[in-house]
């Protein structure tokens, strides 16, 4: 079965809510993640809040009309945020870094893809679609150090792993996007 990636506007994604909640949780049910399925519905209602950042685009992979993955990023505000990890991310960073790296770059929020599609290409086509037209490069995201297949993933696209270890119980990572000015600089893998 053919399998179609494109992206999609804010407005679509309720067209997708159904499948992208039920990708979400079987994608993110197994370790390191460990979500339960009330993960998956709380996602769906950030979802619909974080749609309406600044910036933000969503790529959503279909077969047969079935969604088999889902991308989500926007644009990180300029006066960095406090909430969720970007405490964490800006003291491992320190406010040079967080400030010229991150603030105002794309911010791949979600990557998800079913896993039986795990080992085609779909995830690395998920992301290329939400940050392939970055006319910058300007990219990052924030993963867990113990999600080993998302790492090699994301490391064989070129994204390179920041060697600043953000601090906390979740051992959590930043990685800079293959074409991103300060990639050079990150130090790390990838």
């Amino acid at each position: 079965m053919t399998v179609e990636v494109r992206t999609v506007e804010a407005g679509e994604l309720n067209q997708y809510a159904d499948g992208i909640r039920e990708v979400y949780a079987r994608a993110f049910a197994a370790p390191p993640w460990d979500e339960d399925p009330a993960g998956a519905d709380r996602y769906a209602e950030r979802l619909a809040r974080d749609a309406l950042r600044p910036g933000f685009t969503a790529a959503v992979a279909t077969a047969g009309g079935t969604v088999t993955g889902f991308a989500t990023a926007w644009i990180t505000p300029e006066v960095f945020p406090a909430d969720r990890s970007y405490g964490q991310v800006a003291e491992a960073l320190g406010p040079r870094r967080t400030r010229g790296w991150l603030c105002g770059a794309l911010e791949v929020n979600e990557l998800a893809v079913a896993p039986e599609a795990h080992g085609t290409g779909l995830g690395a086509a998920l992301l290329h679609a939400v940050t392939g037209p970055v006319p910058d490069g300007r990219c990052w995201l924030l993963t867990s150090a113990r999600a080993e297949a998302a790492l090699r993933l994301y490391e064989r696209t070129g994204w390179r792993r920041v060697d600043a270890p953000v601090p906390g119980a979740a051992a959590l990572v930043v990685l800079l996007g293959p074409r991103h000015p300060r990639r050079a600089e990150a130090g790390g893998r990838g």
